[in-house]
């Protein structure tokens, strides 16, 4: 079947999103990777290095004769980023690749309301605000990214109180020609190491599952299409009324035994001491026998949980970040048969390869910076209200 043709901005998509995920390219690498020719693709690059969305430097060729100009998103690109979760709402300002110019983070109350968390985004905001003015930057996109936040948010967070709309109106009102996109948690995690983890598992259509303070998917498809991303709430996944309540309210959800306060629950420590741990509690905190066959229950109904995902939707790939990849492979392995139990025709006959990611939690703002810069990279840098077809 041919393909179908691109319009001017998934061509230019293609080419911003490449570079966003490889770190940089050299033109015919990048020629073939985005299906053109090099004549063609020199015409548009002429157009991103006049707009100042790449730049081109001269590196040794990667063989005799070979071409010398490294293609990369342009470094003086800054985009900002406001990422709240269950502590503190970290704002910052960054470029395309990652780097961060200014991050401010701001104490979530402990008891939060959708009043106190419209406070703290207003301050938050604020200090944005001053901090590009002194400077003189011009922000290209803002990423803001909320837990819980999907199809059922206009009836109130599920995770954090906040009231999107009014947070919408506060960014129009001090960031008037400012493109901003909001999102949940899993979709800026799972950009994120899309666009900064090196080697990435997969390059097609794949699910993405974190695991943290919730437990969620999103799907991950071609960057240059609209609906790239979809969020997936398998957390919610009710496996017997009769298991300990989750915070949507059910009972037995796979979230409740596999999320971070559930995992701080069964290790007997205080969450906040989980949190502070980090990757290190694999070490500090020594599991009993019987720890450790509850640990692997609970991840065996997450590999369920998965597996029930995938019958829904197949998919070749399966990427799973969070606390679970900081587990020895030994353990790691009851997810895998939890996929195996419930997934039709198991891994092997469904043709399934799973991944471990390590966690991205902790380096707020970076998975909202991801988010931000893929947004710009996907409409292909042009104004979002641009309509341009082919």
């Amino acid at each position: 079947m041919p393909e179908q043709p691109r319009s001017r901005r998934q061509t230019r998509a293609a080419i911003l999103t490449h570079l966003l995920q490889s770190g940089g390219s050299f033109r015919p690498p990048l020629a073939k990777a985005v299906r053109l020719s090099e004549a063609s693709l020199s015409r548009i690059l002429f157009d991103l290095k006049a707009e100042g969305l790449i730049e081109e430097v001269r590196r040794p060729a990667p063989y005799v004769g070979g071409p010398t100009g490294l293609v990369s998103l342009d470094g003086s690109v800054a985009l900002a980023a406001l990422e709240l979760n269950s502590q503190w709402l970290t704002l910052g300002v960054g470029s395309l690749s990652g780097e961060m110019h200014y991050t401010e983070r701001l104490p979530l109350p402990k008891k939060p309301a959708m009043e106190t968390v419209g406070r703290l985004f207003h301050e938050a905001l604020g200090l944005l605000r001053d901090w590009t003015r002194r400077r003189r930057i011009t922000l290209a996109q803002i990423g803001i990214t909320i837990p819980g936040l999907g199809r059922l948010s206009e009836f109130g967070n599920p995770i954090i109180p906040c009231d999107v709309e009014q947070i919408g109106d506060m960014v129009a009102e001090l960031f008037a020609d400012v493109p901003v996109a909001f999102t949940n948690s899993v979709v800026a995690h799972a950009t994120f190491h899309r666009c900064r983890t090196e080697d990435y598992p997969f390059s097609d259509a794949h699910l993405f599952v974190f695991v943290g303070q919730g437990v969620a998917g999103t799907w991950m498809g071609d960057p240059i299409e609209e609906d790239a991303l979809q969020p997936v709430e398998l957390g919610h996944m009710v496996f017997g009324t009769g298991g300990p309540r989750c915070r949507c309210g059910h009972h037995g959800c796979v979230e409740a035994y596999t999320s971070l306060p559930a995992l701080a629950e069964l290790l007997r420590v205080g969450e906040a001491e989980l949190l502070q741990l980090g990757s290190e509690w694999v070490t500090t905190i020594p599991l009993t026998s019987r720890m450790r066959q509850e640990l692997h229950q609970r991840l065996f109904r997450l590999g369920l949980a998965i597996g029930n995902t995938l019958n829904v939707k197949p998919c070749r790939g399966v990427v799973v970040s969070g606390w679970p990849s900081l587990l020895s492979e030994a353990d790691r392995k009851a997810v895998i048969d939890g996929i195996d139990a419930c997934l039709l025709g198991g891994r092997t006959l469904a043709q399934v390869s799973l991944a471990f990611v390590p966690p991205s939690t902790g380096n707020d703002p970076q998975a909202a910076l991801a988010f931000a810069a893929f947004c710009l990279a996907s409409r292909g840098g042009m104004p979002a209200a641009s309509t341009e077809a082919a």
